[in-house]
């Protein structure tokens, strides 16, 4: 099979491809070592064609895999990085607005109640709450996020 790339088009292929191997390096499940096994392989294959073609400043060879990469300096300066860090940042306070409307909920209708809810009833259930968590952490961040421990707890 043979793909023609503009130079610019390349340079995306390059970053998508770092992109989805940096992405699938975060999976530690097991069995995931194959999947990420073939995203590193083609990553090594698209990024050796790319030194070939000229983009040799921006790609090395990581000496403990024996595959090639991009280099630190092109990553963390580049639109990977800023992907990888808005994922972060977008499932962090996603997963503590979850967190918390669950905690809510939880003590409002009890673990019982709240473990026997459909799936559809509990979604109903805590968007209001993820929403309001949502809300606030989006204008104040952790600002007005404290820990209140009960008494003689420390």
């Amino acid at each position: 099979m043979h793909l023609r790339l503009s130079e610019d088009e390349f340079a995306t292929l390059i970053d998508m491809v770092s992109l989805a191997a940096e992405i699938s390096s975060l999976n530690q499940r097991p069995g995931s070592e194959d999947h990420f096994g073939r995203f590193e392989d083609l990553e090594d294959k698209i990024l050796a064609k790319a030194k070939e073609q000229g983009f040799g400043d921006i790609v090395e060879i990581d000496k403990e895999r024996n595959k090639h990469r991009v280099t630190v300096d092109y990553q963390a300066a580049s639109y990977i990085q800023e992907c990888i860090e808005e994922m972060r940042n977008e499932v962090f306070w996603e997963e503590l607005s979850l967190r918390l409307a669950e905690r809510d909920l939880v003590k409002e209708i009890g673990e019982y109640t709240y473990q026997n809810l459909s799936d559809e009833e509990r979604v109903n259930r805590l968007t209001p709450g993820q929403t309001r968590y949502w809300e606030q952490f989006s204008k104040t961040g952790v600002m007005n996020v404290h820990l209140v421990s009960p008494r003689g707890t420390g």
